[in-house]
């Protein structure tokens, strides 16, 4: 099939010269990233990842994250794995 139909966006030029060097790297151009994010949508009926409005309780570990509060550090991924029981 024919691709004749235009999309214009507009972004940041950082973030189009960051996510052009990621393309880039994974071998495709940002039209393909375009229609390979547009096939996913369409196969989805929606977006394809999920989009949430965070709860309180989620913008307090981001918030803590950000400021370096209330985080647990482990010695190895393996300590990691024992302290959450896996």
């Amino acid at each position: 099939m024919t691709k004749t139909a235009m999309i214009r966006a507009r972004t940041t030029p950082a973030v189009k010269a960051d996510t052009e060097r990621i393309f880039q790297r994974l071998g495709i151009s940002t039209s393909e990233a375009i229609n390979l994010f547009l096939a996913q949508v369409k196969m989805r009926k929606g977006l394809p990842f999920d989009v949430r409005i965070p709860n309180k309780a989620t913008l307090k570990a981001m918030k803590d994250a950000d400021e370096g509060k209330n985080l647990t550090t482990y010695d190895s991924v393996d300590d990691f794995f024992k302290k959450m029981g896996l």
